[in-house]
């Protein structure tokens, strides 16, 4: 149910005009992607045998994927970074701010993480002509590129 609730808010944006000299954005974090890398280079591919590649892979760590949707135009701003705190989630709203047109509103529809709470990103949005227009439930799910539907 939560989850058809949070959905519609994206449809509805989508389906109607954004606010006038505005760009809403949903906005979003992935952390602990695991930065892997083959120890060999595959062979290339030849007529009637595919590409190959090694079992066996060196670990370089993980990394934190922040990005924000314009849901208007599908345009993706996007930032990796080693961690995932409220200071990366700062940096990363700065390079929302530096990435859009001056003079234009941001609508940002983010969830509950405790790093967009943190009072230092409070001040900031205060101090910024950013507004949080909305925020998802605790428990919402969004369907994502991957989950498929039972038909």
């Amino acid at each position: 149910m939560r989850r058809s609730r949070t959905w519609s808010v994206f449809i509805s944006i989508r389906r109607t005009k954004p606010p006038d000299k505005a760009l809403v954005f949903s906005v979003d974090e992935k952390s602990q992607i695991q930065a892997l890398d083959r120890t060999q280079p595959g062979l290339p591919m030849k007529k009637g045998r595919a590409g190959t590649m090694t079992h066996d892979y060196k670990r370089n760590g993980t990394t934190t994927l922040f990005a924000a949707l314009n849901v208007a135009t599908g345009h993706v701003i996007g930032q990796c970074m080693k961690r995932h705190r409220h200071q990366e989630w700062l940096k990363f709203l700065g390079a929302i701010d530096r990435n859009t047109p001056t003079g234009l509103a941001l609508h940002l529809i983010a969830d509950n993480y405790a790093t967009h709470k943190h009072p230092k990103v409070k001040a900031w949005l205060k101090r910024h002509p950013l507004s949080v227009s909305g925020k998802a439930p605790h428990t919402a799910n969004l369907p994502s590129a991957n989950t498929r539907r039972a038909t």
